[in-house]
């Protein structure tokens, strides 16, 4: 009998989780957001400090406000399974609110500016419950049609009146406002970083919490059978329209820490652009766990913001990528890492290392190829349109090699057939050592019975 194990009439019962075993498991959350805390705190030093790259600073309060935002937009889709193509009006007016409320502090309204991205949540909140109360009603199809409609009749708005949204210019402000605090103006690239990172790490904590709770617990059986839900004695309506008060509250402040660090907010912060970004965000990260979101909030602010100063192309590659992703990789990143844990763990390295390294050099033929086929091609559109050059990623990345100058278009085709052609090999190989493993494990179990 194993150790632990409780002896019964029907031999030997698994043995229950030790005390040490039980606070090994409770303190991993703890670790991994201690983990998450320092690296928000290393992260500015580590790329140049205070004096150093200033746009990587700026890089990372852009990053913690999309995180923020993305982990709001999954309480509604990951959560409670609602699809909404208008998430962007609570990020918008969370940080139209929280512009205003800066300039009257400007005024003399007695507002620390730490505390602005608390004034954007309550705005987006406001909001989220004015809308919720309409759209909530139905899920599915409906609500997802009905927060399309808001967002456009929103964004409609805020270009038919400009002096109360600031129109095409937008609202600037100023974040120096008051008396500094133990020398803290929030002026520098660096300060307004770790009022940022403390406030998404806090939204983060309150997010991942309210998943935990007795709300969560229900919104997710709302996802699932809100019919159901109904019969045991809850209102799915009631569940839908609080999840969504809660998604538009962290959505506000996301948008109110967006301010923050532009001093400006326009009526593209209500767009279906941002809406669909943060939808990309989600999906491609995996919105079946907490940290896909994160993920996800990282790629698309890498790209839109990294990578759109190499190429103009970056919006086709992160259509490539959310395309593939939904249909090879439907769980997203988190998703396939989770699985490919698991797999790692059941087979072994041995069984899994051929085909890891088929598919990863696959993947770069693929890419590469694909890159090679679709600058050259930008590039030609430029010229023709008399724009000025753009460099494109790959020659960033290469010391200066001209992407596309000594490889014709049809090399560039067969360079994307050959990692295809590597990625479907890959797939054989691992069908092939998923069989032998099976077939061994029967042969096993036949021969102990």
């Amino acid at each position: 009998m194993k150790e632990g194990a409780v002896e019964s009439s029907g031999g030997a019962l698994p043995a229950m989780p030790g005390p040490g075993r039980a606070m090994a498991r409770a303190g991993w959350p703890l670790m991994i957001w201690g983990g998450a805390a320092l690296v928000l705190l290393l992260a500015p030093w580590l790329l140049g400090g205070a004096s150093g790259n200033a746009y990587a600073v700026t890089l990372l309060s852009h990053l913690c406000a999309m995180t923020v935002f993305a982990l709001s937009y999954n309480l509604l889709l990951g959560q409670t399974g609602l699809l909404s193509f208008g998430h962007a009006v609570y990020a918008g007016m969370g940080g139209w609110v929280a512009v205003r409320a800066l300039n009257l502090a400007g005024d003399g309204l007695p507002l620390p500016v730490s505390l602005v991205p608390l004034v954007g949540g309550l705005g987006g909140a406001v909001v989220g419950l004015l809308f919720g109360l309409l759209t909530t009603r139905r899920g599915g199809t409906p609500f997802a049609m009905i927060s399309l409609g808001i967002g456009e009749l929103m964004y409609a708005l805020a270009a038919m009146f400009p002096g109360w949204f600031g129109g095409e210019a937008g609202i600037a402000t100023n974040r120096v406002v008051g008396d500094p605090v133990w020398g803290i103006t929030f002026g520098p690239d660096i300060e307004i970083y770790y009022l940022t990172a403390a406030w998404s790490l806090a939204a983060a904590l309150a997010m991942y919490g309210l998943t935990r709770t007795p709300l969560g617990r229900m919104a997710s059986a709302v996802r699932d059978n809100a019919q159901r839900v109904g019969f045991i004695g809850y209102d799915p309506k009631r569940v839908r329209c609080t999840m969504l008060v809660a998604a538009a509250f962290f959505a506000g402040m996301s948008g109110a820490l967006t301010a923050l660090n532009v001093e400006v907010v326009s009526a593209e912060s209500l767009g279906s652009m941002r809406s669909g970004m943060v939808l990309l965000a989600v999906v491609i990260g995996g919105s079946a766990y907490f940290v896909g979101p994160v993920l996800g909030a990282i790629t698309v602010t890498l790209m839109a913001m990294a990578l759109s100063r190499h190429t103009p192309a970056w919006q086709l590659y992160l259509g490539l990528g959310f395309a593939a992703t939904v249909m090879f990789v439907p769980g997203g990143i988190a998703g396939f890492a989770a699985d490919q844990g698991r797999q790692w763990r059941e087979r072994g390295w041995r069984m899994l290392s051929v085909p890891y390294v088929l598919a990863a050099s696959g993947v770069l033929v693929l890419v590469f190829g694909t890159v090679e086929l679709v600058e050259p091609l930008y590039r030609e559109r430029l010229r023709l349109g008399q724009a000025a050059p753009v460099p494109d990623a790959a020659a960033a990345a290469s010391g200066g090699w001209e992407i596309g100058g000594g490889m014709p278009w049809w090399m560039a085709v067969v360079v994307m057939a050959a990692g295809i052609g590597m990625l479907v090999l890959a797939r054989r190989f691992r069908a092939r050592a998923e069989g032998g493993q099976d077939h061994g494990s029967a042969v096993s179990d036949r021969r102990a019975s």
